[in-house]
């Protein structure tokens, strides 16, 4: 901690570190959690639907610790895929399916235009036992299974990202070179 008497976030949040899949606070607590694939289950039938909903009202009923279900946007990136779209259309001679190709690259551009963005579901809690965490997280990845949602453990990218959704309103920050004149 700075100690300058500056308003900067870094004097208010209690963020130490983000390593080995954790956020370190300052208070020696630990968060983290586990990333659940998203699965649309409204295109399930009714009765898989009823079962998923009353497998995760159990799942959740079950919990006996603070948690944080949190939501989070994360940029797509998609300029591999243009490229790998681009290296296509230069590879064929076919009129129809060159423009195939070409109305693809102009759908994938208009994306980029629009900031389409992946929507990204957490399961987090904080812990200051490091064999708490383990179990919790193992127990929250088979009960997930459970309720037929795939789940692991987040990672200090995901984490990174959620921080700067939180503070940066889902704007990654990246340091600049600063060049006086």
């Amino acid at each position: 901690m700075s100690s300058n008497n500056s308003a900067s976030t870094e004097n208010w949040i209690p963020v130490r570190a983000i390593e080995n899949n954790l956020i370190i606070l300052d208070n020696k607590y630990m968060v983290t959690g586990v990333k659940v694939q998203p699965k649309n289950i409204f295109i399930l039938d009714q009765i898989t639907q009823n079962n998923i909903i009353e497998s995760l009202k159990t799942f959740y009923n079950l919990m006996d610790y603070e948690f944080w279900i949190v939501i989070a946007d994360r940029p797509v990136d998609i300029n591999i895929y243009i490229s790998q779209l681009q290296l296509q259309l230069n590879e064929t001679q076919n009129p129809s399916i060159r423009k195939l190709i070409l109305d693809d690259i102009e759908k994938a551009e208009s994306f980029i235009n629009n900031d389409v963005v992946d929507t990204e579901f957490f399961i987090l809690f904080k812990d200051n036992n490091n064999e708490v965490i383990q179990k919790r997280i193992r127990n929250l990845i088979n009960n997930l299974a459970s309720c037929s949602l795939i789940a692991s453990q987040v990672s200090n990218e995901d984490l990174r990202m959620i921080v700067d959704n939180f503070l940066n309103g889902g704007k990654k920050f990246e340091m600049k070179a600063v060049i006086s004149q």
